[in-house]
């Protein structure tokens, strides 16, 4: 097991540091395995139905499909991750998809939150404001939305472009992913970085959608319960609200909790057991970021206008297609049965 000398902040001894090699590289090849498996057919399949049944587009529809490529995008990068960690940190892919890897794990990290934002703002403006949600919200303005999301997030993620592989002399291995060493020229840099996302990607989409959700159970909650019970918006609201709000407790507050707490951490002295608790939980809250993309497809399937009624329409139209195919091919087989009959009757 590798070793690291760090300097103790209380005196001027140093300590050999054990490393979280074996942990992080058992953790992150098992948990990106897990997510791509999950990622890729939740969201492949509801692209499927989605792209199926486009004539039937609505604003959430769009958002919709937006999301599920955009997590597609994300997880067809994870095997790469699984590859390095599996070998044990060593990366042999080459400098390009090293920094593609990255860079698209977080395109999709804060496209997936304005994305989410963009759905819950839609639901907002559909319960508290039913009138001018007509006028408002329409397929046309939902692709523009979408269209300056993708630009933002892919503006604001480039600066990941910039980090590449490298080659560790102490270990003789070609690193990709590996996070900022302790006093590194690049901190302030990714300090300020950090702090940019931090506002502007989490906490500012965040309280948008905590405002929404306000709303909309304020609004729930002052209708009669005869008006209640013969709205099926509701329910979808509420399933909504409980399964962003759970994607944003589970993989987006912890992640950027931690990674602002990580950076600060690099600047200063700190102990072997501090270096230790600190780098693991930067292991797990980034595979929680990267699990986004499995709680997704719950949003859709629960939450998302019509995806069940979508998804008994595609159905519906596969089972008349076999059956239309079936019934052209039985008179062919009949009068081949019957030419095969007259050949042997004579």
């Amino acid at each position: 097991m590798e070793q690291a000398n760090v300097t103790n902040g209380v005196g001027n001894y140093t300590e050999s540091c054990p490393s979280i090699d074996e942990f992080r590289n058992q953790v992150y090849s098992t948990s990106y395995s897990l997510i791509t498996v999950l990622g890729f057919v939740g969201n492949g399949f509801a692209l499927l139905v989605l792209f199926r049944t486009y004539r039937e587009g609505s604003p959430f529809h769009v958002y919709m499909i937006n999301l599920a490529m955009s997590d597609l995008l994300c997880v067809m990068t994870l095997p790469l991750r699984v590859l390095y960690y599996v070998r044990k940190g060593q990366w042999e892919q080459g400098d390009f998809l090293c920094r593609i890897s990255s860079y698209f794990l977080y395109v999709n990290l804060y496209c997936s939150i304005y994305f989410m934002t963009a759905m819950s703002v839609t639901r907002f403006l559909a319960i508290v404001f039913p009138v001018q949600n007509l006028r408002l919200v329409t397929v046309g303005r939902a692709r523009l939305v979408c269209l300056g999301i993708w630009i933002f997030s892919s503006a604001a993620s480039s600066p990941f472009l910039m980090s590449g592989q490298s080659y560790d002399k102490v270990t003789n291995k070609t690193k990709c992913f590996e996070p900022p060493q302790h006093s590194s020229s690049r901190l302030p840099k990714l300090e300020a970085l950090n702090y940019f996302s931090l506002v502007i990607g989490f906490v500012l989409p965040f309280l948008v959608i905590l405002l929404c959700y306000a709303g909309i159970v304020r609004t729930l909650l002052s209708r009669t319960p005869a008006a209640r019970r013969q709205q099926n918006s509701a329910s979808k609201a509420i399933r909504m609200i409980v399964i962003v709000l759970l994607t944003f407790l589970v993989s987006f507050m912890p992640y950027h909790i931690q990674r602002t707490i990580h950076l600060n951490f690099l600047s200063r002295k700190s102990s072997c057991a501090e270096q230790t608790s600190m780098h693991k939980s930067v292991v797990v809250t980034l595979c929680l970021a990267a699990s986004n993309s499995c709680f997704d497809p719950m949003l859709y399937f629960f939450s998302g206008e019509g995806f069940r009624n979508r998804l008994s329409s595609l159905r519906q139209t596969m089972r008349n297609s076999t059956l239309h195919r079936v019934s052209k091919q039985k008179p062919t087989m009949i009068l081949e049965s019957r030419e095969n009959h007259n050949l042997d009757a004579s």
